[in-house]
């Protein structure tokens, strides 16, 4: 009989209401863990299918009243067909240097992150980080973690993704860009590259964290197929939706 991680249910509690950043006029709560024990790869990969997501030593998942709009979501690697916007966002950075470094937080990331916060999500809850901030999102992490690092063939620093290691595939945990290359769709190019990643090394997913359908920051996710999403019975197939917003 195969083993299954049993997670008691005191360890589990709830954020108070907080404004939705995503969906304007609405409430947003989580149900929140620690990812601690003696086994925390193990807990981390369990509550990852089953939805949850990680911000330093703590696992989340979305428990918003009247309100499922986040759905959590994976691309199945080895099936992945890309359209050809994707194609030729891949031609167009097929210079762009990629290297995989510890999840170490630097001055010149860190300068990177906060052009691309400032210009991406100016007023959001990253808006007012410093250094220290940033240093425990990428480095405070109990679970198999690190950075990809994308170059431009002169050295400038294009674009940076935290990830998980999980044993089922990589999560992408955060990603940022030098908003100077906003025209090449750093965000779609770095998700194709863990996606290639993935497939090139035998994992089966890539685990995107949150759709949301009426959001355009996130919708685009729904543009890499196929896509899995998490339902009451378990990971189905996402069905084709009309307009994905643009990345």
């Amino acid at each position: 009989m195969k083993h299954r991680l049993q997670i008691p249910l005191r360890h589990f509690f709830a954020t108070p209401p907080t404004p939705c950043p995503y969906l304007p006029g609405r409430l947003e709560r989580k149900v929140v863990t620690l990812l601690a024990g003696d086994d925390p790869d193990g807990l981390h990969n369990a509550l990852s299918q089953a939805g949850f997501r990680r911000s330093q030593d703590l696992a989340y998942r979305p428990a918003c009243e009247q309100c499922n709009a986040c759905v959590p979501v994976r691309v199945p690697a080895r099936d992945f067909l890309p359209d050809k916007a994707q194609r030729r966002n891949w031609r167009r950075n097929e210079g762009i240097l990629s290297r995989r470094l510890p999840a170490y937080a630097t001055r010149e990331h860190f300068q990177v992150f906060r052009r691309y916060v400032t210009a991406r999500h100016e007023g959001g809850g990253m808006a007012d980080m410093e250094f220290a901030d940033y240093r425990a999102m990428v480095e405070d992490s109990p679970v198999r973690s690190g950075l990809t690092e994308f170059r431009c063939p002169d050295g400038r620093l294009f674009g940076v993704c935290l990830t998980d290691e999980m044993s089922d595939g990589i999560s992408l945990v955060y990603s940022f860009f030098d908003p100077d290359f906003e025209a090449h769709s750093p965000g779609s190019f770095i998700i194709l590259w863990h996606i290639r990643n993935a497939m090139e090394t035998g994992l089966p997913y890539v685990y995107l964290g949150y759709w949301i359908a009426e959001s355009r920051k996130m919708a685009y996710k729904s543009r890499f197929r196929p896509l899995e999403a998490l339902a009451p019975e378990g990971w189905r197939l996402l069905p084709p939706v009309a307009d994905a917003g643009n990345p």
